[in-house]
């Protein structure tokens, strides 16, 4: 049975009888001005249960570093993946976070008999599919993949504050924070901001109104 793409929860709460392997899925990064939309897939093993699994942002970082670990080591496997900055642009981010979402069940070692997903929408799968509001708190397996895609997000936001240290990545994991406004006006976008998203795309206005000439940009703006 195939989901529809982006099928609405109330179009998914049927009680499915569906033994088996069952996958969790939660995304990380959809609000972030920069970096890709991270998402994580999860097949829990109950023999090897996880205690303090939970929605991630009720967790502190080291406290989900913590439960990445265990849950690496304990489910039976799991899987992440993301959508890139360009994938987001191009498509926007819902659907970039759909894209994400499949690859991480596509990129599972097992394939599970259904898949609950955090939130109201779904992404086109082959398999069994039904989306939980709040799954993230109510379902063990989404809690898990919650914190795989948060911990996984986080490390990449750290490679980029490497890259870019001027904006502050490691901190704000590119969220729209007082520091990193500041930031895009001083410095501009670069190469991993979102210029879908309007305040990284009034940074790269401003960035190519600086690059024209002086006469240039009196004349664009006496046409505004």
């Amino acid at each position: 049975m195939r989901s529809r793409t982006f099928l609405k929860a109330e179009q998914a709460t049927l009680v499915w009888d569906a033994p088996g392997l069952l996958a969790g899925v939660d995304e990380a990064g959809r609000g972030p001005l920069a970096g890709p939309v991270v998402a994580a897939a999860v097949i829990l093993d109950d023999k090897r249960p996880i205690r303090g699994l939970a929605d991630s942002k009720t967790l502190t970082a080291l406290q989900r570093e913590r439960l990445n670990d265990q849950i690496l080591a304990r489910a039976l496997c799991c899987s992440v993946a993301h959508a890139t900055v360009e994938e987001i642009d191009t498509h926007n981010i819902l659907q970039a976070t759909m894209i994400a979402m499949r690859r991480a069940v596509e990129g599972l070692r097992l394939k599970p008999a259904k898949v609950l997903v955090d939130g109201n929408r779904l992404p086109t799968l082959d398999v069994l599919a039904e989306a939980i509001v709040k799954g993230d708190a109510r379902v063990k397996a989404i809690s898990a993949a919650s914190i795989l895609a948060k911990v996984h997000r986080d490390r990449l936001c750290e490679e980029l504050d490497a890259e870019f240290p001027h904006y502050g990545f490691a901190r704000h994991k590119g969220y729209g924070t007082r520091e990193h406004m500041e930031a895009l006006q001083r410095h501009g976008a670069c190469v991993h901001h979102r210029r879908s998203f309007s305040p990284v795309a009034a940074a790269f206005e401003r960035m190519d109104l600086a690059a024209l000439p002086p006469t240039v940009v009196i004349e664009l703006q006496s046409t505004s």
